[in-house]
């Protein structure tokens, strides 16, 4: 297995409407903007937006993003909308490869969107450029995402992106309230599912 550091991981993806990049110092403001705006959409689903942060937090998170991907630990991307240039505008969510593999490679792609920018398919353009980058540069064999199985409007990204759903997994995992919750699976494996 080649060394994970000598991977050379993309860290910027451009689609037809976004920028997808890894995080870097400076970042903190604008990402907490985009949190604190979709707080009421993420916190049934996001543990992490349990509570409104500030921007000192955020930009720590932010730097500790940087240095996982520098690390190739985790690969967290930011989503920004394209300006009227061509160039990063609104922060627009965050997405990325987690549960990272390399024996394999088999990655987990998480993602989430900005509240006032639902039905655009963004998240679906997102996950799906994550997906074709983890086949294509990393040479993955398996890519999956996994969601609560309440999560309907993630259901659907995971589906419209291409993923097949594999399974229920009942009781697998806490919710934010600590109570048990289902899992659902979907994924994308090379040689089975055109990649």
């Amino acid at each position: 297995m080649t060394d994970p550091m000598l991977i050379d991981v993309p860290e910027r993806i451009e689609t037809e409407r976004l920028i997808l990049r890894a995080a870097r110092r400076g970042d903190g403001a604008a990402v907490n903007a985009a949190i604190v705006a979709s707080l009421d959409e993420l916190q049934p689903w996001m543990p992490w937006a349990r509570v409104e942060s500030g921007a000192d937090e955020a930009e720590a998170t932010v730097r500790r993003m940087a240095a996982k991907f520098a690390a190739r630990e985790d690969l967290a991307l930011l989503i920004f909308g394209r300006d009227e240039q061509g160039g990063e505008g609104l922060v627009l969510g965050g997405t990325g490869l987690h549960r990272v593999d390399w024996r394999l490679p088999r990655f987990e792609i998480g993602y989430w969107r900005r509240s006032g920018f639902g039905g655009l398919g963004l998240a679906t353009e997102a996950v799906r450029a994550v997906a074709r980058m983890a086949f294509d540069a990393l040479g993955a064999r398996r890519v999956e995402i996994r969601m609560d199985a309440r999560n309907e409007r993630s259901c659907r990204v995971a589906e419209r992106a291409g993923f097949t759903f594999e399974g229920l997994l009942r009781q697998e995992s806490m919710d934010i309230d600590g109570a048990p919750r289902d899992t659902r699976v979907y994924a994308r494996v090379r040689g089975v599912e055109e990649v």
